[in-house]
């Protein structure tokens, strides 16, 4: 087998395997990736028993060969070629990877032993890449990393087939983020678990991501790219009723002001009291203030101000504020129901967005 290919085309699919395939395991056929050579170009396989993730390269191949090579090793070597053209050829059981007067013999491993991965070629459900990712994208900072929290580790996506859109919503249990965004067929309501989803953003571009359901498991194939992903088992928190209906007090101002105004004061914030930041909305004028071991400090903003309450005091954790504002662009909108209840914060105008965070006490 002897194959020529760009190195910028075979780092950019060495790079997403690297994410996921393990540089450590009990099973050292793990740590490599699996390269399946056709006269149309290379596929790239590798899995951490969690995603299976295949890549196809464009190249020019000769006698076409599979085999199975290190996977951090060899995206180690590939990136550190001098050259831009990269030529690859199997001889028994080496690899010579050579590129200007680069050189590298690697050894190959065991294709048999290499566990099958198999990617459906049939789709359930087809959705825009790009509305897909940006919608996962905006909540993933919502969902837990801590392991003990189960499916609040997870972005749950609803399908409503009724309103032609869906949904995906993430929860740490201190605040929730939401993101609808319109799709058309009917899908399941399933649990991605976040980290999954991290890859799963990263290989979404633009055109259609094709869903596939299994037992327990999720298919997403692009043009370039198939993913098997392991769905979390469990009942997702019923958000909807954290979600303020008696709203007391609305603030719209530009989303970037208020965020540069929390990173200021957020400076001489407790860190040992939740990065605490209070609210203070009166006259048409948001106060935000912070105190600490070393000092306090305080900003105001001018603020469009509407409600049946002439003002109101709320606190927040410093990082979630700037967590949620993340996904705004232009103006904000902050609905207030009360001092000790959950408020929303939202993009002016609409834009399917929506974070609920819960209020520290004042």
């Amino acid at each position: 087998m002897k194959a020529h290919v760009t190195k910028k085309t075979l780092s950019e699919g060495l790079g997403l395997l690297e994410r996921v395939v393990p540089s450590r395991s009990s099973n050292p056929l793990l740590t490599s990736l699996k390269v399946e050579a056709s006269e149309a170009g290379l596929t790239l396989s590798g899995t951490n028993l969690e995603i299976d993730l295949s890549c196809f390269v464009p190249a020019e191949v000769q006698e076409p060969k599979d085999f199975v090579v290190p996977a951090h090793l060899f995206a180690q070597i590939v990136r550190n070629l001098g050259g831009e053209l990269v030529e690859l050829e199997l001889v028994g059981q080496e690899l010579a990877v050579r590129s200007g007067g680069s050189d590298f013999k690697l050894q190959t491993g065991d294709t048999e032993a290499y566990p099958p991965l198999s990617f459906p070629s049939n789709a359930d459900l087809s959705l825009n890449a790009e509305e897909l990712a940006r919608a996962l994208g905006s909540v993933r900072y919502a969902a837990s990393n801590e392991a003990f929290q189960a499916v609040f580790r997870g972005i749950k996506l609803e399908h409503h087939a009724d309103t032609g859109l869906a949904r995906v919503v993430a929860s740490d249990g201190y605040r929730v983020a939401i993101r609808d965004f319109p799709v058309s067929g009917d899908g399941r309501n399933l649990i991605i678990p976040a980290r999954s989803v991290d890859e799963l953003i990263r290989v979404l571009k633009d055109g259609e991501a094709r869903f596939t359901y299994g037992e327990g498991m999720l298919s997403v194939t692009t043009d370039r790219v198939r993913m098997n992903l392991k769905l979390l088992d469990g009942d997702f928190p019923d958000y909807e009723r954290v979600i303020p209906k008696d709203i007391k007090l609305q603030v719209t101002l530009p989303a970037t002001a208020l965020k540069e105004a929390v990173n200021r004061v957020a400076v001489l914030a407790d860190k040992n009291a939740n990065n605490r930041v209070e609210f203070l909305v009166s006259e048409g004028q948001l106060r935000l203030a912070a105190e600490g071991d070393y000092g306090r400090a305080q900003d105001t903003l001018t603020v469009t101000q509407g409600g049946v309450e002439p003002a109101m005091s709320l606190a927040f954790n410093a990082r979630h504020v700037l967590d949620a504002l993340g996904p705004i662009e232009g103006e904000a909108e902050l609905l207030f129901s009360g001092s000790t209840s959950p408020a929303i914060f939202r993009a002016s105008g609409g834009g399917g967005y929506m974070a609920v965070m819960v209020t520290l006490r004042v």
